[in-house]
């Protein structure tokens, strides 16, 4: 049976150049791959060796990149390795498949939002009105499911996404902060239901996971088997559970070692 290897991307398997954390004397970095450009300028990169991980990877596993980007954010990533089959965006909210969007899986989504929690509308009129646009630099809305702002994460006060995620709580979403970007998103909006569905379609008995953020916590739990890198919002509240290992490495080395462990036990479980 197909193993399922379900991984966010941003600050798990690939780094804008904020992100790489090369700490290590300038002749002895990392080979770079650029993997996203953004109005003509490189943004996202893994390293050399990582890229042949995932193509190896890609080879033997059924990759599903998992995140939270838009469909068309998601569209600008250029990954090493075959094209997956399946990719998971705007946290779960869209199921493409080949490319495509998956029109009754987002249907089913967009019910169980208007069924569970506060529409978006609420949300994003809140956002507008609390932050102070001393400190906000952009303030979206992802998909027509979910909202976030662009901060400047030194003027931000250190209380206000904490305030900001109990008052989101009493209203069925969840606040996550990574990098420069707040995040407000429905509690029902989960990658982890969308792995499941791909799991079901590919016949997939074993699934991996790796992720970074809180957002990322729903998509470990549901894994066999999960990694965290020694950076982002889990690393940083000490998370883990059963079944999930907490790296050590930090920035764009962290990739890499993601992928030798999927590739290892991917290859372990197959026979």
């Amino acid at each position: 049976m197909p193993v399922l290897v379900a991984s966010d991307l941003d600050r798990t398997l690939i780094y804008s150049s904020a992100a790489l954390a090369l700490t290590m004397p300038d002749p002895r970095a990392p080979r770079l791959l650029c993997v996203e450009v953004h109005e003509a300028k490189p943004l996202s990169y893994m390293t050399e060796t990582a890229a042949q991980l995932l193509t190896d990877l890609g080879d033997t596993a059924v990759f599903v990149p998992t995140t939270t980007r838009t469909r068309k954010q998601y569209q600008r990533i250029n990954l090493p390795g075959p094209p997956p089959a399946y990719a998971i965006c705007a946290n779960g909210g869209h199921l493409l498949v080949d490319g495509v969007t998956d029109e009754d899986w987002h249907a089913g989504v967009q019910a169980r939002l208007a069924d569970e929690c506060a529409p978006l509308a609420e949300v994003s009129d809140y956002l507008l009105r609390s932050a102070d646009p001393v400190w906000v630099r952009k303030h979206r809305i992802a998909e027509d499911l979910f909202a976030y702002l662009v901060v400047e994460r030194e003027l931000l006060p250190a209380d206000w996404v904490k305030e900001l995620a109990v008052w989101a709580e009493n209203r069925g979403w969840t606040v996550s902060l990574q990098g420069r970007k707040i995040y407000a998103v429905p509690k029902p909006l989960t990658k982890s239901a969308a792995v499941r569905e791909v799991a079901r379609r590919a016949g997939a008995e074993l699934t991996l996971a790796a992720g970074d953020s809180l957002l990322d916590a729903d998509l470990l739990l549901a894994a066999d088997r999960g990694w965290r890198p020694g950076h982002g919002e889990l690393a940083d509240t000490d998370w883990t559970a059963p079944r999930i290992s907490a790296l050590p490495e930090r920035g764009v080395l962290a990739g890499e070692r993601i992928l030798r462990e999927f590739l290892r036990a991917t290859r372990t479980a197959t026979p």
